[in-house]
């Protein structure tokens, strides 16, 4: 006996949690080429990861107000020296709009970003001109 299972679709409110839109735009944001971290000085990150546990480290940096259609998203980021910093502002402010909007449905109103440090990079052997 073969029943056709209908579709039951209920009504009711989602909430997203204000950690879910703050850890979805810290990795976003992570993901732009130029951003080293998110947060404040690097003896303040790691203390913030080595005690507030692995969930933690994709909101550090990270502040979110969530409305029921959408977010505004305030990141402090430090980033490599050599990247041109507006342009590396506007490929973040892209990529956490798009990820806010593709995951969680929701528009982001405002994407405030604060660059709170330069890191430089070491360089890497390969990279060094040979003498031949």
């Amino acid at each position: 006996m073969a029943e056709k299972e209908e579709e039951i679709i209920t009504q009711g409110e989602t909430i997203i949690g204000d950690e879910v839109v703050a850890s979805i735009a810290g990795l976003a944001a992570k993901e732009v080429a130029g951003v080293a971290t998110l947060g404040k000085s690097s003896v303040r990150r790691a203390l913030t990861e080595h005690l507030g546990g692995t969930g933690e480290k994709s909101r550090v940096g990270v502040a979110v107000e969530v409305g029921k259609k959408e977010a505004i998203v305030d990141l402090q980021l430090s980033v490599i020296y050599g990247f041109n910093i507006p342009t590396l502002v506007n490929e973040v402010r892209k990529k956490v709009a798009m990820r806010l909007l593709e995951i969680t449905g929701l528009i982001a109103k405002e994407i405030n970003l604060r660059i709170v440090s330069v890191e430089f990079q070491e360089k890497k052997p390969e990279k060094m001109a040979k003498v031949e």
